[in-house]
């Protein structure tokens, strides 16, 4: 029910809400549970196992029982805490886990066999005969289990990526957070503040206490006007940090659109963030457990905490009875709360025999509620203390066991939590994370001023580090009890007393665990399932291994805890993934020149990971060849402009970096001068050929290494291990580079004309000759150019800072298009490299070595490399091998197609007859003919003989001369003229 005068809702702001159909009104300011309890709805979903009913257990994000489905149809987003879920109007929710309805649920039958469902009886069931497991358990258990389920449809809602950077980021905007953010904005330092409430105060917002003389949550709002107002604070409301990783880098979960009913259509959904910052301050609070007794699952039993949120926030009381039931002193405040707000409080049972009176209120010392009664409602408890046990009617019932400390970031770097006897309670060890600092309750400070204390303290460390001078500060008086409590896990006796709410595990399941001999807490865990909903197990893991621990007969230490991995609350994997959608798994990466190539109506097609233009059509061409050929000719007699920035690029430096490249390619490198490019073959450390590319020498102790696009990635790799695993005495260091630069291809006779017009200093055979490279200026731009051609025409490669890209590639194409040229594609670049006898790795596809591809001279015997012991063994090499050789039609049929095997003439075109196969193939308006890459044995010794192409898929048969694979210009002449 509502109470008059409580609360922070906006009472004159009514808003009309929907559950499973019925409608109910709330507040602006209400979330779905605060105004569900409002209007005295206390069922809000089934148990995963057994379907009992359950109802609102807490007021965050650790909430396991009232998970909803918001919207209908395409937008509908399953799995949704009400306490999380901000009302607005219209907002329609749907339970999740009731069929055919959430008050009548068939599956609730599922309760009367909890004898037989007990932990891991799905291990034990469902055996035998092997074959139903496919065919109908796992189909009826999937069917029966699960929680919210997905529409089906295509999601048509929209999610964003950001990133961001600051000195300092604060998590939680509780007291704790709220003053570190403040005495380090006060300093100058830039400061985000993210909190996973849509308003600022943390507990603050539920407590009935003061803070510098005035509403906890006025004070609250106060700060945050104030930090709202500095331009180097950012204000970070519903959004969750939800993994801490390396180098000071934070992911975290902005829920932008989930509290507007009409959102504008560039407004997205959600936005994941990737934040880094220089240091960081963990206020993240505490969640209150729960203590587990026999059918502590029923609706109406909420922590005692949670029911003085919804009082004193919410201005709601769960219920018109409560009695509150805890083992510290905290439980006292919410029955002092509840009967300052004219609520009857039935009963106060503490644990303590020492525990204080409160005047008014009934005090049962040295006692514990036992067991509830009530189907879909509580409606009664049972209080045993020594005198025997007591039947007491009441509608609700506040519990707390203590809190635990929110401490899962400072453990998502593989850090444990320490153990605190006098709060019962793991905390975090300092250091966990480096650069960060738990303050306040996730450190196990719980009071007001001691929390308030601990944020400014932590600010004033961070900012020392930073090297800024914190201004003087005066901390606000607050509430500074002392926090007691005497340790209560689960009250003894028979039946089932719920520890993890949402997966239905017991006491008595992790008995059972452990008796079966899980006694580790992670096979525990897996095999109870406990801890393992949605909620991650934050309402049930530390009462969990505490009783694994008394069963086992360790301590609590000694018994250790799960692991905390991130993301610390569910994230959807469309905000991960945002702009990706409906793009599939692979990541799409585009080139600066991307938008340009669009423009010109270029079909773009995808190279490694990278989108290339497959070719540019010119106004009156209808197919691709006729594009690819224009394009031919105009490398061939003018000048052609092509992205070549995929390419991958690796910057090694160091006074060993010459022997690593040695060590690394077949042929020699330290005897290359500097402003010079050579060509290099790797290969792997079986012998085989594994990339090919040059390697420029920008200075005494520099090179750029380029690499093919598809091999980027495995040569990066393959130098990471060359130089951790094979050879760490060498003093090199390399990153790679590709997306820094943006590099593009001009070739042509024009090539040199055209680059003249744009650079400062004039291009000529003797400062730039073939093989060429140096550093030069683009219109003041700082760039590198090299000389160096895959077309086989005179042909340079300048690269620029990738932010320059787009604007050097439209430069690069006017000037082009003037002198009769233009951009070309990679039809184009495919049929130019064809034309030249150019391996890609279409040649070098895992099994061919130097000797194959016809470069086995440029395997050095003066020197070793990888692979070069392995590919002199006997078989990789010899006329018996197939050889790269080059193939022209002479017969009828003038058609090639690559995948295509090779026979001699008179032979059969079946397997024990194959002399090779076809890999490259192209029409070369050039030569005007079709032209092939290929492998033959001893097919070096072959020129001039005549194949048999056969493609029995396509239904192809062509007569083939074999030739030299280079076709055109062998003498080189246009490349270094």
């Amino acid at each position: 029910m509502r109470l008059a005068g409580k609360g922070l809702v906006d009472r004159t702001t009514p808003v009309r809400f929907s559950f499973d159909g019925a409608v109910h009104h709330g507040f602006a300011g209400d979330t779905l549970a605060s105004a569900l309890l409002a209007n005295g709805v206390r069922l809000v979903g089934r148990s995963f196992k057994y379907h009992r009913p359950r109802g609102v257990l807490s007021a965050g994000s650790e909430e396991p029982n009232a998970l909803m489905t918001i919207g209908t149809g395409s937008g509908a987003e399953p799995n949704v805490r009400a306490t999380m879920q901000e009302l607005y109007d219209g907002l329609e929710a749907q339970s999740q886990s009731g069929w055919p309805s959430l008050n009548m649920d068939v599956m609730a039958v599922n309760d009367l066999a909890a004898p037989f469902l007990g932990a891991g009886f799905y291990y034990k069931t469902f055996m035998w005969p092997r074959a139903f497991w496919e065919k109908l358990y796992e189909p009826v258990i999937r069917r029966a289990a699960g929680l919210g389920a997905l529409s089906g449809d295509h999601n048509p809602d929209r999610y964003e990526k950001a990133f961001a950077f600051c000195d300092l980021l604060v998590i939680g905007a509780g007291p704790t957070g709220l003053m570190a953010a403040l005495v380090a904005a006060r300093a100058g330092a830039d400061v985000i503040l993210a909190d996973e409430d849509f308003r600022a105060g943390g507990r603050l917002l539920a407590e009935n206490e003061e803070v510098d003389g005035k509403p906890g949550a006025v004070w609250a709002d106060e700060v945050i006007a104030e930090l709202s107002a500095m331009p180097n604070v950012r204000l970070m409301p519903r959004t969750t940090v939800t993994g801490a990783y390396d180098q000071g880098t934070y992911g975290a979960l902005e829920r932008v659109g989930h509290h507007l009913g009409e959102r504008h259509a560039a407004l997205p959904l959600e936005t994941f963030w990737r934040i880094v910052a220089k240091r960081t301050i963990l206020a993240s609070g505490a969640i209150e457990r729960p203590v587990a007794f026999r059918n502590n699952d029923r609706p109406g039993i909420m922590t005692a905490g949670a029911v003085r949120a919804y009082l004193n926030r919410w201005g709601v009381v769960p219920g018109h009875k409560v009695a509150v039931f805890g083992n510290n002193d905290d439980a006292h405040r919410t029955a002092r709360d509840l009967q300052a707000a004219g609520v009857h409080v039935a009963a106060l049972i503490d644990s303590r025999h020492d525990a204080p009176d409160m005047a008014g209120v009934r005090v049962f010392k040295g006692a514990m509620v036992s067991n509830s009664r009530g189907r879909r409602a509580l409606e009664s408890i049972t209080i045993r203390s020594l005198s025997g046990e007591d039947n007491l009617a009441v509608d609700c019932l506040a519990m707390s066991g203590g809190w635990n400390p929110t401490l899962h970031l400072t453990c998502h770097t593989n850090s444990r939590p320490v153990w605190r006897d006098d709060t019962q309670a793991f905390v975090p060890v300092s250091g966990a994370v480096p650069g960060l600092r738990a303050a306040g309750a996730c450190n196990g400070t719980f009071s007001t001023a001691a929390c308030l204390r601990a944020g400014a303290e932590a600010a004033k460390a961070a900012l020392a580090e930073l090297g800024r001078t914190p201004q003087g500060i005066d901390i606000p008086a607050a509430e500074d009890d002392l926090y007691r409590l005497a340790p209560l896990w689960a009250v003894p006796g028979r039946g089932r007393a719920w520890l993890d709410f949402q997966n239905d595990v017991t006491v008595k399941d992790v008995k059972q665990a452990a008796t079966e001999n899980f006694r580790s807490v992670e096979h525990m865990k897996r095999y109870t399932t406990q801890g393992m909903a949605t909620d991650q197990g934050k309402n049930s893991n530390v009462a969990a291994l505490a009783i694994l621990a008394d069963i086992t007969g360790r301590a609590i230490p000694d018994t250790g805890t799960t692991t905390f991995r991130p993301p610390y609350s569910p994230v959807s994997i469309a905000a991960m993934g945002a702009g990706g959608q409906g793009k599939g798994f692979a990541p799409q990466r585009f080139t600066t020149s991307h938008v340009a190539s669009i423009e010109r109506n270029a079909p773009m097609i995808e190279a490694g990971l990278w989108y290339r233009p497959s070719y540019f059509p010119a106004p009156g061409e209808t197919t691709w060849r006729q594009s690819c050929d224009r394009e031919v000719a105009m490398v061939r007699n003018a000048v052609g402009i092509c992205d070549v920035s995929t390419l991958g690029k690796i910057d090694i430096q160091g006074p060993d970096a010459a022997a690593f490249l040695d060590f690394l390619y077949t042929n020699t490198f330290r005897t290359l001068k500097v402003g010079r490019v050579r060509y290099g073959l790797m290969l792997r450390e079986d012998g085989h050929v594994m990339d090919d590319g040059t390697t420029a020498r920008l200075g005494e102790n520099q090179y750029l290494m380029t690499t093919t696009t598809a091999a980027a990635g495995p040569v990066m790799r393959h130098l990471e291990f060359a130089h951790q695993g094979l050879r760490p005495d060498l003093d090199v260091a390399f990153t790679s580079v590709t997306e820094q630069w943006a590099q593009f291809a001009i070739a042509g006779p024009k090539s040199r004309e055209l680059l003249n017009e744009l650079l400062e200093k004039p291009l000529n055979d003797d400062l730039w000759p073939f093989m060429a490279c140096g550093a030069v200026s683009v219109r003041g731009i700082a760039g590198r150019l090299f000389r160096i051609s895959f077309s086989g025409e005179h042909a340079y490669e300048i690269a620029v800072p990738a932010r320059y890209g787009d604007s050097l590639f439209r430069m690069l194409l006017n000037r082009a298009e003037a002198l009769g040229g233009g951009a070309y594609g990679m039809e184009a670049l495919n049929v130019l490299r064809i034309e030249k006898g150019h391996i890609t790795h279409a040649e070098i596809h895992g099994r061919t070595t130097a000797d194959d591809i016809g470069m086995g001279r440029m395997v050095s015997a003066k020197k070793d490399c990888i692979g070069k012991t392995m590919s002199e063994r006997e078989g990789l090499s010899g006329p018996e091998r197939e050889q790269m050789i080059g193939l022209r039609p002479v017969g009828d049929v003038k058609h090639l197609t690559a995948g295509a095997h090779l026979f001699d003439p008179e032979d059969e075109a079946v397997r024990v007859n194959d002399k090779g196969y076809v890999t490259s193939v192209g029409y070369s308006p050039t030569l005007g003919q079709m032209l092939a890459l290929g492998f033959l044995k001893n097919g070096r010794a072959r020129h001039g003989q005549q194949v048999r192409v056969v493609d029995h898929l396509r239904d192809v048969e062509t007569l083939c001369e074999v030739v030299d694979p280079v076709f055109f210009d062998p003498e080189g002449g246009r490349v270094r003229g």
